[in-house]
């Protein structure tokens, strides 16, 4: 078996790729399984199509993590014969290819219900890259969890960036100078960027803005303050990879198996601010 990796660290166990990948190992080996780990790029699909890199090297099935949309191997994989297993994506109308993630709707909606009961009516969105499904997911789901608790839907209180703490700082300024008082970020790491930039800023978290992140990665719980965050099982979605990818090869047609997420509460969230009027200075007028 073959795990490919892209747009993701996974080395080290605070990165997020890492308990993904031990529990898929950790289940295959079970099974008598060697598993190879091949860090991948666009570059690299584009030398060689997927079925027969994986025809070459004889792997029996193929665990694709961290891909983008627009990668090679996504259009290929349409008509793959190969057992294949993604993690946050999703190929329609092929029996031999499986999505594998956490359910976005419920985490979102679990964000939501978290800011509505503490009064948050203006809710924010920090999204990731709009080349992913994962980012289109969240904001569908936002979206979906905000008319179930008839809020209002602001354009303005949406932004896209990347999965990288420093993409942050590029949108919180924003976001809180459009009414803002809770931000929902698409990872962790993007949430502990808009608290560094609020603490910038002397917007103070959760007092002034309250910061839900998503993923759980160990470096939450170690924020001051804490970071409420939606937590994903990374083991559990490695074994969960793992075995849709064993019933794909024993010709088992999966589609979708998406675990629950739940709410990781600290202190990053707090009571909606009875005022929220006061625009911020813009980041360079606050070095001034």
């Amino acid at each position: 078996l073959c795990i490919f990796i892209e747009n993701m660290l996974y080395e080290k166990p605070e990165d997020f790729g890492f308990d993904i990948l031990l529990g898929f190992k950790q289940a295959a080996i079970r099974d008598n399984w060697e598993v190879h780990i091949v860090p991948m790029t666009p570059v690299l699909q584009m030398k060689e199509p997927y079925d027969r890199y994986m025809v070459r090297n004889q792997y029996h099935g193929g665990f694709l993590v961290g891909f983008a949309l627009k990668d090679p191997w996504m259009k290929q994989l349409e008509n793959t014969t190969i057992p294949t297993v993604l993690f946050d994506n999703y190929i329609k109308h092929n029996p031999n290819v499986a999505y594998i993630g956490t359910d976005s709707f419920e985490g979102i909606d679990l964000a939501i219900d978290h800011l509505h009961e503490l009064g948050h009516t203006h809710i924010a969105l920090l999204n990731g890259s709009k080349d992913s499904m994962i980012t289109a997911n969240r904001y569908d789901a936002y979206i979906s969890s905000m008319q179930n608790h008839n809020l209002d839907i602001d354009e303005d209180l949406i932004a896209y960036g990347y999965y990288v703490e420093e993409s942050a700082k590029y949108h919180v300024t924003d976001l809180i100078n459009h009414g803002a008082t809770a931000i929902i970020c698409g990872n962790d790491l993007l949430a502990i960027g808009a608290m560094k930039e609020c603490q910038k800023l002397h917007v103070r978290v959760p007092e002034d803005v309250s910061i839900i992140g998503y993923d759980n990665l160990p470096s939450a719980s170690t924020t001051n303050p804490g970071l409420t965050t939606i937590n994903q099982d990374r083991l559990d979605l490695g074994k969960n990879s793992y075995a849709a990818l064993y019933w794909l090869i024993d010709k088992v047609p999966i589609s979708r198996s998406l675990l629950r997420p739940t709410l990781v509460v600290r202190e990053s969230t707090g009571s909606a601010p009875l005022m929220k009027n006061k625009k911020l200075l813009l980041a360079e007028d606050v070095l001034v």
